[in-house]
């Protein structure tokens, strides 16, 4: 291993190697081809923005990875993966964007002449970034191989993160802090919607301190008044008015490690029945965080929460959050468990969550979330500090 390269030391790339190995073996796979930006991070370190073209990590059941890309590209791994620069290979432009030539046919000439010929082949066939056409013309190149379903196999060795990992997330969520209450601060009638994000943008980028801020993997959702009774809106040029809520719902990252974080403000004097919901929601959050114990399930947050909303006479569906961690857009979760009454993962030390319990209702919406890490005995630990309420701006 190279020093120095990537973020991460050798003991801990040993230890993500190991457990996908593992993974891999228990479902036959001899080699794996892993496209998923956040998981080629994960295994190598690779960081750049080229997730545009095709590119990915061929993991095998020994020997160091190889990351496989465009050339150009191919000098950004250098730069930033652990393995040897005989580990690093580039295909040439005239395959990029080709309508007469296909990249994965560079990929399955290099898995031939690895040995792979007559492999069984495990992709991410459920990924933003493995396209049809892609598995197509790599089953065409290697008719002797078994192309199997691979989706989420790395995904599911990331829910634990080892105490590396956690000081990442620890420093995501500072800055998330930090970003989340310039919003707060910042709120007022009158501010363009736009100026207020190009501010959040400003204080997630400069980080804290010596922890340098780097782009999370979704941009700042910032919707008011009718546009907050939407889950995944952004922002316009439009000024904020009174007498409307807008949550915010951000997330510092610190080396491609994300802790979101959501609040909202109301500018005036909030109505009975959010001031109700509001309630009923930090009932429900307390009684999900007190669930979110080593040993229990995902669902039992998940039913803890929704327990106190049905006490409250309030009416919610979809999951609850996620597992969060390395992240690269379009999404800052892990795609694996869920917060929800039908998933039972058994909760372990070290697996970090966005629990997100939001209530978007008929005229107006009401975030309030956590990033939350679950520990060896007790309670989940809240990761960022702000406090837990609707801000209100009289």
């Amino acid at each position: 291993m190279r020093d120095g390269i990537a973020p991460f030391s050798a003991a801990e790339y040993e230890r993500r190697i190991g457990k996908t190995r593992a993974a891999m073996e228990k479902a036959g796979i001899d080699v794996l081809f892993v496209t998923d930006p956040s998981n080629q991070a994960w295994l190598t370190g690779y960081d750049g923005w080229s997730f545009y073209v095709h590119q990915g990590v061929i993991l095998g059941l020994e020997g160091e990875p190889v990351w496989w890309g465009r050339y150009m590209d191919s000098v950004g791994a250098g730069r930033t993966v652990w393995m040897d620069e005989v580990n690093i290979i580039g295909y040439g432009d005239h395959f990029v964007q080709s309508t007469v030539r296909h990249p994965m046919q560079d990929l399955a000439q290099h898995l031939r002449e690895r040995g792979h010929e007559t492999a069984r082949i495990g992709v991410e066939m459920e990924n933003y970034y493995y396209s049809a056409k892609a598995h197509a013309v790599l089953g065409e190149e290697l008719p002797a191989a078994e192309l199997v379903d691979a989706t989420a196999l790395v995904n599911w060795q990331r829910l634990v993160k080892s105490e590396e990992e956690i000081g990442f997330v620890r420093k995501a969520a500072r800055i998330s802090e930090k970003v989340i209450r310039t919003a707060i601060e910042r709120a007022a009638p009158g501010v363009r919607k736009n100026d207020l994000v190009a501010d959040i943008f400003h204080a997630g980028i400069t980080g804290v301190g010596e922890d340098w801020g780097d782009y999370p993997a979704i941009v700042p959702l910032t919707p008011s008044g009718l546009d907050a009774t939407a889950a995944h809106l952004t922002w316009n040029g439009a000024p904020m008015r009174a007498g409307e809520a807008t949550f915010f719902e951000l997330s510092g990252c610190y080396r491609r490690y994300h802790a979101p974080l959501c609040r909202t403000v109301f500018l005036g004097t909030p109505s009975e029945d959010m001031r109700r919901a509001e309630a009923a929601q930090m009932e429900g959050i307390a009684a999900g965080l007190e669930a979110a114990r080593s040993g229990n399930r995902t669902c039992d947050v998940a039913n803890a929460f929704m327990a106190v909303l049905a006490k409250h006479g309030i009416e919610r569906q979809g999951r609850m959050g996620y597992p969060i961690g390395l992240s690269y857009p379009p999404d800052w979760g892990e795609r694996t468990a869920s917060i929800r009454s039908e998933d039972d993962t058994v909760l372990e030390p070290g697996m970090v969550f966005h629990f997100m319990p939001a209530l978007w209702m008929d005229t107006w919406g009401l975030e309030t979330t956590e990033t939350i890490l679950i520990t060896e005995d007790g309670p989940a630990e809240c990761l960022c500090d702000v406090e837990r309420k609707l801000f209100v701006k009289e």
